[in-house]
């Protein structure tokens, strides 16, 4: 058996320097995405009944606080948004969301199954997520197609835009291919 010595100690070099690149070059990347602020956003769907383990009661509406009974388990989160956007309307404003493929079959799926129920929407965000409560509730009147969403949100204009350049932020992360 032939032992080359020189070969072996330029392989393990090598298996003991890459990680510590890799690790310098990940480090970098995450460092320059974690300097924009993100939010967060979940979906849920209003049931009809309280399973303990499975529901629970949250209230919405500042001003006129009303209690709905939700999943726990959301059907929409940020890692299905592609993109947000803060509309005007008539004396107000909305938000607009639009989903990835899967996050449109699953929103279709949720409204063309449950008309008359509440699609309840949490939302999350600020310096460090720390601001965050239920925007909206509004109710599915039918079969939402498409992947997209728009609701008026109970935050103030600050905070909707708030809300809406952290996601934007998350989504352009999320769904940036990696360098290679």
């Amino acid at each position: 058996m032939n032992f080359y010595a020189h070969r072996f100690n330029l392989y393990l070099a090598l298996v003991l320097i890459l990680p510590l690149c890799g690790c310098m070059f990940f480090k970098n990347e995450l460092g320059k995405k974690k300097a924009e602020k993100t939010s967060a956003v979940r979906i849920h769907l209003e049931s009809p009944v309280s399973v303990p383990g499975k529901t629970r009661t949250v209230s919405l509406l500042r001003s006129a606080p009303v209690a709905v009974t939700i999943d726990e388990d959301p059907v929409l989160t940020e890692a299905n948004l592609l993109a947000a956007e803060l509309i005007d309307t008539y004396g107000s404003y909305s938000v607009h969301l639009r989903f990835d493929e899967s996050g449109g079959w699953a929103l279709e799926q949720s409204t063309a199954g449950n008309p008359g129920k509440h699609l309840v929407i949490f939302g999350q965000w600020g310096e460090t997520n720390n601001q965050g409560r239920f925007l909206a509730a509004p109710i599915i009147s039918r079969r939402i197609a498409g992947g997209e969403l728009t609701f008026s949100p109970d935050a103030s204009r600050e905070e909707t835009q708030q809300f809406v350049d952290g996601l934007n932020n998350l989504a352009r992360i999320l769904h940036t291919p990696q360098k290679k």
